[in-house]
């Protein structure tokens, strides 16, 4: 069977390689395309080329000379789902949980070389609460906007909103070697209970259809389940690590 022939326009200048040119290409290439590759040298070039032919943007390609638009047209035409999805998504929490489970479980390996459960767990849910409070302080004001729309304590201040984050990051970190225990543990419980609280008063009891901020926000993440079994696992980890240090459970 022959190939199809295909051709493409794109930015390649000194100061920008287009990368949707370049996903463009490398598709094309992996699905067998003979291609006729035209880059566009310049800013000038690439805006002249688009007010030239009725384009808004590039890179564009042609298969067996007609014209099927740009870098998501192609996928398209391919058969392809769209890379850039919008509406809500749990993907960001899921990769959050899949990563640190498994570190948890390598880490565990690494200290011990067996996988005992409880360890797992108690490195997981750290884990998870190191991860989670990182997203959130990497835009502060991001998180607090979408915080405070459900979160009952940073409606009535929202400074809670500010500080949440390192409650969160610096309890797990403290729990990862079972630092401060009656410190970290009260607060992480108190912050996380509130949490807990103020996801079922929203979601479930006012049916408010809302974006999580537990990923940072404004990632497409639903405030539900997932959100809830977040504060309810850093409740569990809160009372474990004190009725651990407390004596009553020896491992």
């Amino acid at each position: 069977m022959s190939q199809k022939n295909a051709k493409i326009v794109r930015m390649v200048t000194p100061d920008h390689l287009c990368p949707w040119g370049i996903k463009a290409k490398d598709l094309l290439k992996r699905n067998h395309f003979e291609i006729e590759d035209e880059p566009l040298e310049s800013m000038e070039a690439n805006k002249a080329f688009k007010e030239d032919h009725g384009f808004d943007e590039t890179p564009q390609i042609w298969i067996e000379g007609e014209n099927i638009g740009g870098y998501e047209a192609l996928r398209d035409y391919l058969g392809m789902k769209p890379e850039e999805q919008e509406g809500k998504t749990y993907q960001p929490v899921v990769a959050i949980f899949a990563v640190c489970l498994l570190m948890a479980i390598t880490t565990a390996w690494a200290m011990t070389a067996s996988f005992p459960p409880v360890r797992m767990v108690e490195l997981f849910i750290a884990f998870s609460m190191c991860v989670l409070g990182i997203q959130k302080l990497q835009d502060l004001s991001a998180f607090t906007t979408g915080f405070v729309q459900y979160d009952l304590l940073a409606q009535k201040d929202v400074r809670y909103g500010y500080l949440y984050p390192f409650v969160e990051t610096g309890a797990g970190i403290l729990m990862i070697a079972g630092l401060l225990t009656w410190v970290v543990a009260p607060a992480a419980l108190f912050v996380s209970t509130v949490g807990a609280i103020s996801i079922i008063k929203a979601v479930y009891l006012e049916k408010k259809d809302l974006e999580c901020a537990c990923t940072g926000g404004g990632d497409g993440v639903p405030l539900g389940a997932i959100s809830l079994t977040e504060n309810l696992m850093m409740m569990a980890m809160a009372v474990w690590m004190m009725v651990k240090e407390s004596g009553l459970i020896t491992l």
